[in-house]
């Protein structure tokens, strides 16, 4: 696979890990979606973070592989986690920056 195939991807470290079978999943690898692995979804509904399109795309772009019900079965914790990951492949370095500096607490000093 060349350089120009390999997609970005994200840690991310779950707040409950998923149980699958004796094996406790911590930790997933989010790939950036190829256009295919967003079919059937609105970009729309995924941008705001639409939890049917987030657990549609998610089986497709996680490592390890989530099943469907395992996607369907995430605590809200870890699904907040999730949703604001994969919107994030979506967005521009400057929406990341500006996301960022909002996320910074501001100190006033008068």
């Amino acid at each position: 696979m060349s350089d120009a195939n390999v997609r970005p991807t994200k840690t991310v470290d779950l707040p409950m890990a998923i149980k699958r079978g004796e094996t406790e999943i911590a930790t997933l690898v989010l790939r950036k979606p190829h256009a295919g692995e967003l079919r059937g979804v609105t970009l729309s509904n995924l941008l705001s973070s639409d939890i049917g399109s987030i657990l549609t795309v998610l089986p497709r772009i996680s490592e390890p592989p989530l099943t469907q019900q395992e996607a369907s079965m995430l605590e809200p914790e870890n699904l907040i986690v999730v949703a604001g990951e994969i919107v994030g492949f979506f967005l521009t370095e400057t929406e990341r920056a500006a996301l960022e500096l909002q996320a910074t607490p501001q100190i006033s000093i008068n």
